[in-house]
């Protein structure tokens, strides 16, 4: 269970989910978790086997420059959607990150608190 306002948090879900969908191959895999994490915190992830991003772009991901990441097939993003995630992550007291490797996938994991603030 996490503390968060769902509206803002169904966003952030929505647009890992729809990234994860778009940067992985057909026949491969997205998977979805939500784990306790210390006290009063849970662990949120999206995690794919697609294509991965280079450390150079996971540098970019959470600030508007505009992505240079095609996705399967060919679908680009602008980067605002990551943006967005954050900032809304941020609101509800929470932290994002990224776990990527080219090629083999990408891990967004998102800390959030289990109890109110």
């Amino acid at each position: 269970m996490v503390y968060a306002d769902t509206n803002m948090l169904n966003l952030v879900l929505r647009n890992l989910i729809s990234n994860a969908i778009k940067f992985t191959r057909q026949g491969g895999y997205i998977a979805i978790g939500l784990t306790a994490k210390g006290e009063g915190h849970a662990e949120l992830t999206v995690a794919d086997d697609g294509i991965g991003i280079s450390e150079e772009d996971q540098q970019k991901l959470f600030a508007f420059e505009g992505s240079s990441i095609n996705g399967i097939p060919e679908h680009k993003g602008a980067g605002l959607g990551l943006m967005l995630c954050q900032e809304f992550v941020e609101l509800n007291r929470g932290q994002i990150s990224v776990e990527s490797q080219v090629g083999k996938g990408t891990r967004f994991r998102i800390v959030l608190p289990s109890k109110p603030f």
